[in-house]
Protein backbone atom coordinates (compact mmCIF):
# COMPACT_ATOMS: atom_id res chain seq x y z
CA UNK A 1 0.00 0.00 0.00
CA UNK A 2 1.84 3.26 -0.75
CA UNK A 3 2.23 6.08 1.38
CA UNK A 4 0.89 9.45 0.99
CA UNK A 5 2.81 12.19 -1.16
CA UNK A 6 3.57 14.37 2.11
CA UNK A 7 5.06 11.11 4.20
CA UNK A 8 6.86 9.88 1.17
CA UNK A 9 10.39 12.03 2.22
CA UNK A 10 10.74 9.43 5.16
CA UNK A 11 11.13 6.45 3.20
CA UNK A 12 13.70 7.75 0.87
CA UNK A 13 16.29 10.19 3.29
CA UNK A 14 18.79 8.13 4.11
CA UNK A 15 18.31 7.97 7.67
CA UNK A 16 14.67 7.18 8.03
CA UNK A 17 14.13 8.88 10.97
CA UNK A 18 10.92 10.18 11.47
CA UNK A 19 9.14 13.43 13.05
CA UNK A 20 12.78 14.68 14.12
CA UNK A 21 13.72 18.14 13.80
CA UNK A 22 17.72 17.22 12.22
CA UNK A 23 18.78 20.83 13.54
CA UNK A 24 18.36 19.93 17.01
CA UNK A 25 20.31 17.68 18.77
CA UNK A 26 17.48 14.54 19.37
CA UNK A 27 16.33 13.44 22.91
CA UNK A 28 14.89 10.78 21.91
CA UNK A 29 14.73 7.94 19.34
CA UNK A 30 11.71 5.66 19.59
CA UNK A 31 13.00 1.79 17.84
CA UNK A 32 10.12 -0.40 16.27
CA UNK A 33 12.01 -3.32 15.83
CA UNK A 34 11.59 -5.77 12.99
CA UNK A 35 9.75 -9.18 13.64
CA UNK A 36 12.86 -10.85 11.39
CA UNK A 37 16.18 -9.75 10.77
CA UNK A 38 15.78 -8.53 7.30
CA UNK A 39 19.48 -8.20 6.34
CA UNK A 40 19.31 -12.07 5.85
CA UNK A 41 15.75 -12.17 3.93
CA UNK A 42 14.29 -9.39 2.48
CA UNK A 43 10.66 -8.58 4.06
CA UNK A 44 7.91 -9.46 1.32
CA UNK A 45 4.86 -7.64 2.50
CA UNK A 46 4.17 -4.54 1.73
CA UNK A 47 2.45 -2.78 4.87
CA UNK A 48 2.59 -3.06 7.98
CA UNK A 49 -0.15 -1.93 11.40
CA UNK A 50 1.31 1.72 12.41
CA UNK A 51 2.96 1.79 15.79
CA UNK A 52 0.36 4.11 17.25
CA UNK A 53 1.60 3.81 20.86
CA UNK A 54 4.95 4.66 20.15
CA UNK A 55 3.81 7.90 18.02
CA UNK A 56 1.45 8.84 21.20
CA UNK A 57 4.56 8.68 23.44
CA UNK A 58 6.33 10.71 20.63
CA UNK A 59 4.10 13.52 20.10
CA UNK A 60 3.58 13.91 24.12
CA UNK A 61 7.10 13.83 24.49
CA UNK A 62 7.11 16.68 21.25
CA UNK A 63 5.02 18.54 22.87
CA UNK A 64 7.04 18.88 26.07
CA UNK A 65 9.73 20.74 23.92
CA UNK A 66 11.65 17.40 23.65
CA UNK A 67 13.14 16.48 19.68
CA UNK A 68 12.03 13.02 19.67
CA UNK A 69 11.78 10.85 16.11
CA UNK A 70 10.34 7.26 15.27
CA UNK A 71 12.38 4.90 13.54
CA UNK A 72 10.41 2.28 12.07
CA UNK A 73 12.77 -0.93 11.16
CA UNK A 74 9.80 -3.06 10.35
CA UNK A 75 7.73 -0.59 8.02
CA UNK A 76 11.11 -0.23 5.98
CA UNK A 77 12.48 -3.89 6.62
CA UNK A 78 15.74 -2.83 8.09
CA UNK A 79 17.90 -5.98 9.05
CA UNK A 80 19.31 -5.70 13.00
CA UNK A 81 22.61 -4.23 12.03
CA UNK A 82 21.22 -1.61 9.92
CA UNK A 83 19.04 -0.35 12.81
CA UNK A 84 21.79 -0.59 15.49
CA UNK A 85 23.76 1.30 13.16
CA UNK A 86 20.90 4.31 12.70
CA UNK A 87 20.76 4.98 15.98
CA UNK A 88 24.51 5.14 16.72
CA UNK A 89 25.29 7.58 13.74
CA UNK A 90 21.92 9.68 15.17
CA UNK A 91 23.01 9.35 18.82
CA UNK A 92 20.13 10.22 20.54
CA UNK A 93 20.40 10.84 24.39
CA UNK A 94 17.88 8.11 24.88
CA UNK A 95 16.81 5.09 22.47
CA UNK A 96 13.08 3.69 23.13
CA UNK A 97 11.89 0.30 22.50
CA UNK A 98 8.38 -1.38 22.58
CA UNK A 99 9.05 -5.03 23.24
CA UNK A 100 7.20 -7.54 22.13
CA UNK A 101 7.39 -11.75 22.40
CA UNK A 102 8.02 -12.52 19.14
CA UNK A 103 10.48 -9.08 18.55
CA UNK A 104 12.18 -9.30 21.90
CA UNK A 105 15.34 -10.96 20.17
CA UNK A 106 15.67 -8.64 17.53
CA UNK A 107 15.63 -5.80 19.99
CA UNK A 108 17.85 -7.41 22.24
CA UNK A 109 20.46 -7.81 19.32
CA UNK A 110 19.50 -4.36 18.36
CA UNK A 111 20.16 -2.91 22.45
CA UNK A 112 23.31 -5.35 22.30
CA UNK A 113 25.04 -3.23 19.32
CA UNK A 114 23.91 0.55 20.94
CA UNK A 115 26.95 2.70 21.97
CA UNK A 116 27.15 2.39 25.88
CA UNK A 117 26.63 6.50 25.73
CA UNK A 118 23.16 6.40 24.86
CA UNK A 119 20.39 5.32 27.21
CA UNK A 120 18.04 2.56 26.63
CA UNK A 121 14.25 2.57 27.92
CA UNK A 122 11.67 -0.29 27.34
CA UNK A 123 8.03 -0.50 27.50
CA UNK A 124 5.35 -2.68 25.93
CA UNK A 125 3.68 -6.18 26.84
CA UNK A 126 6.71 -8.78 27.35
CA UNK A 127 8.17 -5.70 29.34
CA UNK A 128 5.10 -5.57 31.56
CA UNK A 129 5.41 -9.85 31.56
CA UNK A 130 8.61 -10.22 32.29
CA UNK A 131 10.45 -7.55 33.53
CA UNK A 132 13.02 -9.24 35.56
CA UNK A 133 14.03 -11.34 32.96
CA UNK A 134 14.78 -8.34 30.77
CA UNK A 135 16.73 -6.19 33.31
CA UNK A 136 18.77 -9.38 33.71
CA UNK A 137 19.51 -9.62 30.32
CA UNK A 138 23.48 -8.70 29.58
CA UNK A 139 22.11 -7.59 25.86
CA UNK A 140 20.68 -4.85 27.91
CA UNK A 141 23.76 -3.58 29.22
CA UNK A 142 22.34 0.37 28.86
CA UNK A 143 18.82 -0.07 30.27
CA UNK A 144 18.23 2.74 32.73
CA UNK A 145 14.26 2.43 32.75
CA UNK A 146 12.01 -0.27 31.87
CA UNK A 147 8.34 1.64 31.65
CA UNK A 148 5.46 -0.56 33.03
CA UNK A 149 1.88 0.14 31.39
CA UNK A 150 1.20 3.65 29.58
CA UNK A 151 4.17 5.54 28.84
CA UNK A 152 3.33 9.21 27.97
CA UNK A 153 3.70 11.09 30.94
CA UNK A 154 6.59 9.02 31.92
CA UNK A 155 8.73 8.75 29.35
CA UNK A 156 8.76 12.68 28.80
CA UNK A 157 9.53 12.64 32.91
CA UNK A 158 12.38 11.17 32.30
CA UNK A 159 13.61 12.72 28.81
CA UNK A 160 13.57 15.91 31.63
CA UNK A 161 15.70 14.34 34.14
CA UNK A 162 17.13 10.61 34.63
CA UNK A 163 17.24 10.59 38.29
CA UNK A 164 13.21 11.53 38.27
CA UNK A 165 12.60 7.69 37.75
CA UNK A 166 13.17 7.40 41.76
CA UNK A 167 9.75 8.38 41.86
CA UNK A 168 8.04 6.83 39.19
CA UNK A 169 5.23 4.66 39.21
CA UNK A 170 5.90 1.77 37.48
CA UNK A 171 9.35 2.30 36.19
CA UNK A 172 11.71 -0.30 37.16
CA UNK A 173 15.99 0.02 36.53
CA UNK A 174 19.14 -2.64 37.34
CA UNK A 175 21.50 -0.87 39.63
CA UNK A 176 24.90 -1.45 37.55
CA UNK A 177 26.86 -1.36 40.83
CA UNK A 178 24.86 -3.78 43.34
CA UNK A 179 23.42 -5.72 40.53
CA UNK A 180 19.57 -5.24 42.33
CA UNK A 181 16.52 -4.70 40.87
CA UNK A 182 15.23 -0.67 41.93
CA UNK A 183 11.48 0.64 41.18
CA UNK A 184 10.33 4.29 41.53
CA UNK A 185 8.01 5.06 44.28
CA UNK A 186 5.59 7.71 43.79
CA UNK A 187 4.82 10.90 46.09
CA UNK A 188 1.29 11.26 45.84
CA UNK A 189 -1.17 9.93 43.71
CA UNK A 190 -0.61 7.56 40.64
CA UNK A 191 -3.11 7.72 38.12
CA UNK A 192 -1.70 10.84 36.18
CA UNK A 193 1.50 8.82 35.44
CA UNK A 194 -0.18 5.13 34.93
CA UNK A 195 -3.76 6.40 33.53
CA UNK A 196 -3.40 9.44 31.43
CA UNK A 197 -6.33 10.91 30.79
CA UNK A 198 -6.87 10.28 26.99
CA UNK A 199 -9.13 13.01 26.01
CA UNK A 200 -6.04 14.99 27.13
CA UNK A 201 -3.63 13.60 25.34
CA UNK A 202 -2.72 15.75 22.04
CA UNK A 203 -3.71 14.00 19.02
CA UNK A 204 -1.18 11.55 17.16
CA UNK A 205 1.80 13.71 15.03
CA UNK A 206 1.09 11.77 12.07
CA UNK A 207 4.84 12.50 10.74
CA UNK A 208 5.63 9.89 13.15
CA UNK A 209 4.07 6.80 11.52
CA UNK A 210 5.70 6.21 8.16
CA UNK A 211 2.78 4.46 6.46
CA UNK A 212 -0.01 6.40 7.94
CA UNK A 213 -1.93 8.03 6.66
CA UNK A 214 -1.72 5.49 2.87
CA UNK A 215 -3.55 5.45 0.30
CA UNK A 216 -5.54 1.74 0.10
CA UNK A 217 -6.09 -0.70 -2.61
CA UNK A 218 -9.74 1.21 -3.32
CA UNK A 219 -8.11 4.48 -4.00
CA UNK A 220 -9.06 5.85 -0.62
CA UNK A 221 -6.97 7.79 1.95
CA UNK A 222 -6.87 5.53 4.94
CA UNK A 223 -5.84 6.42 8.69
CA UNK A 224 -5.74 4.15 12.01
CA UNK A 225 -7.13 6.10 15.15
CA UNK A 226 -7.52 4.38 18.74
CA UNK A 227 -11.05 5.08 20.20
CA UNK A 228 -10.34 3.16 23.49
CA UNK A 229 -7.69 1.69 26.20
CA UNK A 230 -8.07 -1.46 28.09
CA UNK A 231 -10.47 -4.27 27.58
CA UNK A 232 -13.06 -5.82 29.96
CA UNK A 233 -12.61 -9.40 28.46
CA UNK A 234 -10.74 -12.04 29.83
CA UNK A 235 -10.06 -14.33 26.31
CA UNK A 236 -7.01 -16.88 27.45
CA UNK A 237 -4.42 -15.62 24.90
CA UNK A 238 -4.77 -12.28 24.79
CA UNK A 239 -1.94 -9.97 26.26
CA UNK A 240 -4.88 -7.64 26.44
CA UNK A 241 -7.09 -9.64 28.83
CA UNK A 242 -8.37 -8.26 31.85
CA UNK A 243 -7.09 -10.42 34.83
CA UNK A 244 -3.37 -10.21 32.99
CA UNK A 245 -3.94 -6.25 33.49
CA UNK A 246 -5.60 -5.37 36.73
CA UNK A 247 -3.96 -2.05 36.92
CA UNK A 248 -4.94 -0.73 33.43
CA UNK A 249 -8.38 1.28 34.04
CA UNK A 250 -10.66 1.06 31.10
CA UNK A 251 -11.04 4.58 29.09
CA UNK A 252 -12.92 5.61 26.08
CA UNK A 253 -12.61 8.40 24.30
CA UNK A 254 -15.30 10.88 23.92
CA UNK A 255 -17.47 10.69 20.56
CA UNK A 256 -16.75 14.38 20.00
CA UNK A 257 -12.97 14.35 20.54
CA UNK A 258 -12.81 11.19 18.23
CA UNK A 259 -14.83 13.10 15.56
CA UNK A 260 -12.51 16.11 16.09
CA UNK A 261 -9.72 13.28 15.09
CA UNK A 262 -11.44 12.21 12.17
CA UNK A 263 -11.78 15.56 10.56
CA UNK A 264 -8.16 16.93 11.52
CA UNK A 265 -6.95 14.05 9.34
CA UNK A 266 -9.37 14.64 6.72
CA UNK A 267 -8.59 18.68 6.72
CA UNK A 268 -4.66 17.50 7.06
CA UNK A 269 -4.65 14.55 4.81
CA UNK A 270 -7.68 14.26 2.99
CA UNK A 271 -8.30 11.08 4.43
CA UNK A 272 -11.82 9.79 4.06
CA UNK A 273 -11.23 5.91 5.53
CA UNK A 274 -10.54 5.08 8.81
CA UNK A 275 -9.60 1.93 10.26
CA UNK A 276 -10.21 1.66 14.71
CA UNK A 277 -7.36 -0.81 16.21
CA UNK A 278 -8.91 -0.78 19.84
CA UNK A 279 -10.93 -3.94 21.30
CA UNK A 280 -13.38 -1.61 22.54
CA UNK A 281 -15.22 0.62 19.76
CA UNK A 282 -17.68 -2.13 19.50
CA UNK A 283 -17.18 -3.74 22.39
CA UNK A 284 -19.90 -2.17 24.92
CA UNK A 285 -23.49 -1.28 24.04
CA UNK A 286 -22.37 1.90 26.78
CA UNK A 287 -19.90 2.99 24.53
CA UNK A 288 -21.59 1.88 21.23
CA UNK A 289 -24.84 4.01 21.85
CA UNK A 290 -23.53 7.74 22.87
CA UNK A 291 -20.92 6.82 19.34
CA UNK A 292 -23.31 6.31 17.11
CA UNK A 293 -25.35 9.58 18.48
CA UNK A 294 -22.91 11.51 18.01
CA UNK A 295 -21.52 9.93 14.09
CA UNK A 296 -25.39 10.59 13.70
CA UNK A 297 -25.25 14.53 14.79
CA UNK A 298 -22.18 14.94 12.57
CA UNK A 299 -23.16 12.93 9.73
CA UNK A 300 -20.31 10.84 9.86
CA UNK A 301 -21.62 8.32 7.23
CA UNK A 302 -22.20 11.24 4.34
CA UNK A 303 -18.47 11.62 4.72
CA UNK A 304 -16.42 8.56 6.06
CA UNK A 305 -16.49 5.18 6.11
CA UNK A 306 -14.75 3.27 8.95
CA UNK A 307 -13.74 -0.37 10.09
CA UNK A 308 -13.53 -1.45 14.17
CA UNK A 309 -13.09 -4.49 15.84
CA UNK A 310 -16.29 -6.18 17.68
CA UNK A 311 -17.61 -8.49 20.06
CA UNK A 312 -19.44 -11.17 18.59
CA UNK A 313 -21.24 -11.63 21.63
CA UNK A 314 -21.92 -7.48 22.13
CA UNK A 315 -23.29 -7.05 17.96
CA UNK A 316 -25.50 -10.61 18.81
CA UNK A 317 -27.46 -8.07 21.57
CA UNK A 318 -28.10 -5.36 19.54
CA UNK A 319 -31.35 -4.87 17.99
CA UNK A 320 -31.70 -4.45 13.75
CA UNK A 321 -32.05 -0.81 14.22
CA UNK A 322 -28.82 -0.42 16.00
CA UNK A 323 -27.32 -2.29 13.20
CA UNK A 324 -28.72 -0.06 10.69
CA UNK A 325 -27.50 3.13 12.36
CA UNK A 326 -24.10 1.43 12.21
CA UNK A 327 -24.16 1.00 8.64
CA UNK A 328 -25.86 4.10 7.85
CA UNK A 329 -22.98 5.91 9.79
CA UNK A 330 -20.25 4.51 7.62
CA UNK A 331 -19.22 0.93 9.02
CA UNK A 332 -17.76 -0.74 6.16
CA UNK A 333 -16.03 -3.72 8.07
CA UNK A 334 -16.25 -5.41 11.53
CA UNK A 335 -13.04 -7.44 12.55
CA UNK A 336 -14.32 -10.76 14.45
CA UNK A 337 -12.28 -12.67 16.75
CA UNK A 338 -14.14 -15.31 16.23
CA UNK A 339 -11.17 -17.81 16.69
CA UNK A 340 -12.54 -21.67 16.48
CA UNK A 341 -15.55 -23.60 14.65
CA UNK A 342 -15.60 -25.53 18.47
CA UNK A 343 -17.73 -24.33 20.97
CA UNK A 344 -15.82 -26.52 23.35
CA UNK A 345 -12.33 -24.79 22.47
CA UNK A 346 -14.16 -21.37 22.74
CA UNK A 347 -15.29 -21.75 26.02
CA UNK A 348 -11.98 -22.97 26.49
CA UNK A 349 -10.55 -19.94 25.54
CA UNK A 350 -13.47 -17.87 27.99
CA UNK A 351 -14.56 -16.05 24.50
CA UNK A 352 -18.11 -16.18 25.53
CA UNK A 353 -19.45 -17.57 22.34
CA UNK A 354 -20.73 -20.37 20.27
CA UNK A 355 -19.96 -20.95 16.45
CA UNK A 356 -24.09 -20.60 16.00
CA UNK A 357 -23.63 -17.03 17.53
CA UNK A 358 -21.20 -15.91 14.75
CA UNK A 359 -22.97 -17.02 11.85
CA UNK A 360 -26.05 -15.08 13.47
CA UNK A 361 -23.77 -12.26 13.64
CA UNK A 362 -21.85 -12.55 10.52
CA UNK A 363 -25.20 -13.15 8.38
CA UNK A 364 -26.91 -9.69 10.02
CA UNK A 365 -24.46 -7.36 9.22
CA UNK A 366 -24.21 -8.91 5.52
CA UNK A 367 -27.07 -8.44 4.82
CA UNK A 368 -26.75 -4.83 5.72
CA UNK A 369 -23.58 -4.19 3.53
CA UNK A 370 -21.27 -4.77 6.21
CA UNK A 371 -18.20 -6.55 5.32
CA UNK A 372 -16.48 -9.06 8.30
CA UNK A 373 -13.24 -10.35 8.89
CA UNK A 374 -12.64 -13.28 11.39
CA UNK A 375 -9.80 -14.14 13.01
CA UNK A 376 -9.08 -17.67 13.52
CA UNK A 377 -6.86 -19.89 15.88
CA UNK A 378 -5.28 -22.90 14.63
CA UNK A 379 -3.35 -25.52 17.25
CA UNK A 380 -4.65 -23.94 20.83
CA UNK A 381 -3.93 -26.13 23.77
CA UNK A 382 -6.29 -28.88 23.83
CA UNK A 383 -7.57 -28.60 20.11
CA UNK A 384 -8.28 -32.30 18.73
CA UNK A 385 -8.83 -33.33 14.95
CA UNK A 386 -12.64 -33.19 15.14
CA UNK A 387 -12.40 -29.26 16.51
CA UNK A 388 -10.48 -28.35 13.47
CA UNK A 389 -12.67 -30.10 11.65
CA UNK A 390 -15.51 -27.88 13.01
CA UNK A 391 -13.25 -24.48 12.33
CA UNK A 392 -12.63 -25.59 8.55
CA UNK A 393 -16.52 -26.45 8.22
CA UNK A 394 -17.17 -23.15 10.25
CA UNK A 395 -15.19 -20.64 7.57
CA UNK A 396 -16.93 -22.73 4.76
CA UNK A 397 -20.38 -21.71 6.35
CA UNK A 398 -19.30 -18.49 6.79
CA UNK A 399 -18.04 -18.30 3.43
CA UNK A 400 -21.49 -19.91 2.00
CA UNK A 401 -23.39 -17.08 4.06
CA UNK A 402 -21.16 -14.55 2.51
CA UNK A 403 -22.17 -15.80 -0.85
CA UNK A 404 -25.77 -14.89 -0.59
CA UNK A 405 -24.73 -10.93 -0.27
CA UNK A 406 -22.92 -9.38 -2.98
CA UNK A 407 -22.72 -5.77 -1.55
CA UNK A 408 -20.77 -7.98 1.52
CA UNK A 409 -18.09 -10.41 2.16
CA UNK A 410 -16.88 -12.36 4.74
CA UNK A 411 -12.91 -12.63 4.96
CA UNK A 412 -10.90 -15.13 7.04
CA UNK A 413 -7.70 -14.77 8.61
CA UNK A 414 -6.10 -17.48 10.15
CA UNK A 415 -3.30 -18.08 12.56
CA UNK A 416 -1.46 -20.87 14.03
CA UNK A 417 -1.40 -20.33 18.05
CA UNK A 418 1.64 -19.48 19.77
CA UNK A 419 1.63 -18.37 23.26
CA UNK A 420 2.78 -14.84 24.78
CA UNK A 421 3.62 -14.44 28.03
CA UNK A 422 1.52 -12.62 30.94
CA UNK A 423 -1.99 -14.32 29.32
CA UNK A 424 -3.81 -16.53 31.34
CA UNK A 425 -3.11 -19.27 29.00
CA UNK A 426 1.03 -19.04 29.26
CA UNK A 427 0.22 -19.32 33.36
CA UNK A 428 -1.73 -21.97 32.10
CA UNK A 429 1.12 -23.93 30.30
CA UNK A 430 4.00 -23.15 32.38
CA UNK A 431 2.17 -24.58 35.10
CA UNK A 432 1.48 -27.48 33.12
CA UNK A 433 5.76 -27.69 33.16
CA UNK A 434 5.97 -25.97 29.49
CA UNK A 435 9.67 -24.10 29.90
CA UNK A 436 9.23 -20.50 29.26
CA UNK A 437 12.69 -20.38 27.12
CA UNK A 438 10.50 -22.84 24.88
CA UNK A 439 7.61 -20.96 24.56
CA UNK A 440 9.86 -17.91 24.32
CA UNK A 441 11.68 -19.53 20.79
CA UNK A 442 9.53 -17.58 17.66
CA UNK A 443 10.90 -18.75 14.43
CA UNK A 444 9.93 -18.11 10.79
CA UNK A 445 7.53 -20.56 9.20
CA UNK A 446 7.37 -21.28 5.50
CA UNK A 447 4.43 -22.25 4.32
CA UNK A 448 5.18 -22.09 0.48
CA UNK A 449 5.65 -25.84 0.49
CA UNK A 450 1.85 -26.13 0.96
CA UNK A 451 1.33 -23.79 -1.89
CA UNK A 452 0.72 -20.71 0.24
CA UNK A 453 2.55 -18.45 -1.80
CA UNK A 454 1.04 -15.72 -3.33
CA UNK A 455 -1.45 -16.02 -1.46
CA UNK A 456 0.59 -15.42 1.94
CA UNK A 457 1.68 -12.11 0.93
CA UNK A 458 0.91 -9.34 3.23
CA UNK A 459 0.55 -11.71 6.02
CA UNK A 460 4.44 -12.48 6.22
CA UNK A 461 4.61 -10.25 9.40
CA UNK A 462 2.53 -12.92 11.08
CA UNK A 463 3.93 -15.95 9.52
CA UNK A 464 5.72 -17.32 12.74
CA UNK A 465 5.46 -20.41 15.80
CA UNK A 466 7.29 -21.58 18.67
CA UNK A 467 7.31 -24.91 17.23
CA UNK A 468 5.34 -26.93 20.24
CA UNK A 469 2.16 -29.16 19.44
CA UNK A 470 -0.36 -27.75 22.19
CA UNK A 471 -3.32 -29.54 20.85
CA UNK A 472 -3.67 -33.68 19.40
CA UNK A 473 -3.14 -32.65 15.66
CA UNK A 474 0.16 -33.18 14.10
CA UNK A 475 1.78 -29.59 13.28
CA UNK A 476 2.61 -30.78 9.40
CA UNK A 477 -0.92 -31.04 9.29
CA UNK A 478 -2.06 -28.20 11.43
CA UNK A 479 0.05 -26.14 9.04
CA UNK A 480 -1.45 -27.91 5.85
CA UNK A 481 -4.60 -26.73 6.97
CA UNK A 482 -4.08 -23.51 7.84
CA UNK A 483 -2.12 -22.84 4.48
CA UNK A 484 -5.38 -24.64 1.91
CA UNK A 485 -7.43 -22.20 4.37
CA UNK A 486 -5.25 -18.62 3.52
CA UNK A 487 -5.14 -19.81 -0.38
CA UNK A 488 -8.64 -20.63 -0.48
CA UNK A 489 -9.19 -17.10 0.68
CA UNK A 490 -6.42 -16.03 -1.31
CA UNK A 491 -8.84 -16.92 -4.44
CA UNK A 492 -12.08 -15.41 -3.32
CA UNK A 493 -10.69 -12.19 -2.89
CA UNK A 494 -9.20 -12.27 -6.40
CA UNK A 495 -12.77 -13.28 -7.31
CA UNK A 496 -14.11 -10.29 -5.65
CA UNK A 497 -11.48 -8.00 -7.41
CA UNK A 498 -12.28 -9.59 -10.70
CA UNK A 499 -16.18 -8.98 -10.23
Amino acid sequence: MPVLPAQEEHRTTPDLIAGADPNRVLDALFVNAPLRDYGLRPRTNDYTLPVLGMAYIATYAQQAGFNVGVLDAEAHGLGVEETARLINHHRPRWVGMNLLAPTYEMSARIAEQVDDGIALMVGGHHAKAMPDRILADPRMRNLRALVIGEGETRVAALLADERRRAELPGVMWRDRILGTTAAGIARGGTAEWLSPNIDALPLVNREFLPQDPYVADDGRIEANIVGARGCPYDCSFCGAAVSANPDVKIRTRSPEGIITELDHLHDLYGTTAYRFVDDLFLGAKRVIVPQMEAFTRHKIGDRYVWDATGRINVLDRLDDTMLDTLKTNGLREVALGIESGSDRVLAGMDKRITAEMTERVTGRLLERGIGVKGYFILGYPGEEQTDLDATVRHIHNLWTIADRHANARFRASVFEFRPYPGTPVWSTLTAAGHDPDKLLAYSDVDLTADGANESMRQRDEFNFSVGIQFGTVPLPKLRATLATLTREQHARNRMGVAA
